[in-house]
């Protein structure tokens, strides 16, 4: 009987049906409490997660258009208020929620974007000392960017007219609202093309949503690459922006940030001044050293002290002539006395004096071998006799051995 009366649905036309009813706007603009799990940044852009709490669970889905709104991403864990309208999704048979909007539970929405982003920048070393670039101490020329309405760009002028005027390279910056954050990249990338030594980077105070242009991520990545250093100077003395964080210097305010800029000139003359005066004191000091110095030498060089020591030198030098010329002379005697002993030696055992005592050498010819013996000789053999005053030559006429 049922089947006569309902008719039979195919699987498609029943999950239609039940799609009508989800659909039918009873579900629409619905605000949902719960917990994110199961989630999923999908490549495509689209956001799918669980929404739960105790006892239940809940398909959800946030399609790119709606999610490129969001100033935080969805983390699992998350506790939420989610926002947006009950479908079917008809593949699957399961009812999911299209999400809308997205919002923290228990914590604004800024204040979760911006511990997302800080931790995020922290991580990446964006934050680290070792980026700080050091500020000049004498700039010759600042950029400034802020608002060109407003007390800033007026308390920035002033305390750096009173402290130490310098030139003012002023780039008008949209600083609240939804234009700000590229307002201030531009600012920053326009004065990186200048000559300017500093910028000054600031705004007056205001609640999280009236800076909130100075926590977005390219405001912070364009004060990181800035070749140029940068003091961040928001008017909000008790918290800090990411732009705080990133910037070289961090200011409490624009005024505060001018006097960190540059140099008190009145603290510079008096600082001069001591200066000239110690300089002043040391070369007196030094005048008189040189003084009391020379007269010193003047007194060491007087007439009589200097010929009393140059006669005294001249006496030692004639001194010390006179005995080395007599050690030089009994030197030569030994040395002399040595080398006739010597010689006396040689005439004793020379030739020569063999021959002064009448004897003679006699050399067989023609070699000139020396005649020693009566058998180096025989009949008719040529001999030379050397005597002391010559040479006789002979023929051997006999020789007779003696025994």
């Amino acid at each position: 009987m049922g089947f006569e009366t309902k008719g039979i649905y195919t699987v498609h036309e029943f999950t239609l049906a039940v799609k009508s009813i989800l659909t039918g706007g009873q579900f629409n603009d619905t605000w949902i409490r719960g917990e994110i799990s199961n989630f999923t940044n999908h490549s495509s852009g689209h956001r799918y997660f669980t929404l739960k709490d105790k006892n239940s669970q809940l398909h959800c889905v946030m399609f790119k258009w709606y999610g490129k709104n969001l100033k935080f991403e969805l983390e699992h864990g998350m506790k939420v208020l989610v926002f947006g309208d009950m479908d079917l999704y008809e593949q699957k048979g399961v009812y999911q929620l299209k999400v809308r909007d997205v919002r923290p539970d228990g914590i604004g929405e800024l204040y979760k974007a911006y511990e997302q982003l800080k931790n995020k920048l922290a991580m990446e070393g964006l934050f680290s000392p070792d980026h700080k670039k050091t500020l000049p101490r004498f700039p010759k020329r600042i950029g400034v960017a802020t608002s060109p309405t407003g007390a800033v760009l007026h308390d920035i002028l002033t305390v750096l007219g009173r402290r130490y005027p310098v030139n003012i390279l002023f780039i008008p910056t949209v600083v609240q609202g939804d234009n700000a954050g590229q307002s201030i990249v531009r600012s920053i990338d326009v004065l990186n093309k200048t000559e300017v030594d500093l910028i000054i980077l600031g705004r007056g105070g205001g609640s999280i949503e009236d800076i909130w242009a100075f926590n977005e991520e390219t405001v912070a990545r364009a004060i990181f690459n800035s070749r140029i250093p940068i003091i961040s100077a928001v008017g909000h003395e008790t918290d800090f922006t990411i732009a705080d964080f990133v910037a070289d210097i961090r200011a409490p305010t624009p005024s505060a940030a001018a006097e960190i800029a540059v140099p008190d000139r009145l603290e510079l003359d008096n600082h001069i001044t001591r200066l000239g005066q110690m300089l002043i004191e040391n070369q007196r000091r030094f005048v008189e050293d040189m003084k009391s110095h020379l007269t010193d030498l003047e007194d060491r060089v007087k007439p009589r002290l200097f010929v009393e020591q140059l006669t005294r030198h001249i006496q030692f030098i004639d001194d010390l002539t006179r005995r080395q010329t007599s050690s030089i002379g009994r030197l030569m005697g030994v040395k002399q006395a040595l080398l006739n002993a010597h010689a006396g030696k040689l005439d004793a055992v020379s030739p020569l004096g063999t021959l002064s005592r009448g004897y003679s050498i006699t050399l067989k010819l023609p070699g000139k071998t020396l005649v020693q013996r009566i058998g180096d000789v025989d009949r008719s053999d040529e001999v030379s006799i050397i005597v002391s005053d010559g040479k006789i030559r002979c023929n051997v006429n006999d020789k007779e051995e003696c025994k």
